[in-house]
């Protein structure tokens, strides 16, 4: 299977293949994903040496995120599908996160701004891959809800930001927390195969983001 998977629901613009259990990437941490991501795309094709339309599909992180950053993402992913008549997979960005973690119960969180967090919470499967325990949710820090059992590792930029109000809230729950995690594209490879074969593909017009966050999304259509 081939597969192009990207995301760009936080600082990191990240990109990468999956050519029959061969994995190539990109990652960067800045900003101006849209300068940065086609070309990202274009260098990996080339050193892969492949045409968009010999791949089976594109995932691309649905979010929730930075709303420019998944307006970006879902835009390319939904234009380059369109051209090379390729199905879309819409992969939860926190669960990419959440999948390249060395743990097999993840809360991830990323800083929402206006002191909340884009929170859910991950359990890996027998098969490797991350499946979630309950919705993801836009919520401030001290209102995460208590997951089932202990053990659980915490990661994301909402960590970064509001690791004291949430290590308050969880206590026990939580067996530690590890620091300036992002996700990475190849994260998501496993994440996307597994949606593909459950029949989880979208057609190119679908390719849309999710914000969790009604009143950002409700604002873009009022503007638009």
């Amino acid at each position: 299977m081939k597969l192009l998977a990207l995301d760009t629901a936080t600082e990191a613009c990240t990109v990468a293949l999956g050519i029959d259990g061969r994995v190539l990437e990109r990652f960067e941490r800045r900003s101006q994903h849209s300068e940065h991501l086609l070309p990202m795309i274009d260098a990996l094709l080339a050193e892969a040496q492949l045409a968009l339309g010999q791949l089976d599909a594109i995932a691309f992180g649905r979010g929730p995120g930075s709303f420019t950053g998944l307006r970006i993402g879902a835009g390319v992913a939904q234009g380059l599908a369109f051209g090379a008549e390729l199905p879309v997979v819409p992969v939860s960005s926190l669960a990419t996160l959440a999948q390249g973690q060395a743990a097999d119960r993840v809360l991830a969180a990323f800083d929402a701004r206006m002191q909340q967090v884009y929170w859910g919470a991950y359990r890996r499967s027998g098969d490797g891959v991350m499946e979630p325990d309950g919705s993801e949710q836009v919520l401030a820090p001290a209102a995460v809800p208590h997951p089932e059992g202990e053990g659980w590792a915490g990661a994301g930029s909402g960590w970064d930001a509001y690791a004291a109000v949430l290590e308050g809230r969880l206590g026990s729950h939580l067996a530690r927390w590890v620091p300036a995690q992002l996700p990475h594209a190849r994260d998501m490879l496993p994440l996307a195969v597994h949606a593909l074969r459950a029949g989880r593909a979208l057609s190119a017009e679908q390719a849309l983001p999710l914000y969790i966050r009604d009143d950002v999304a409700a604002r873009a259509k009022v503007r638009g």
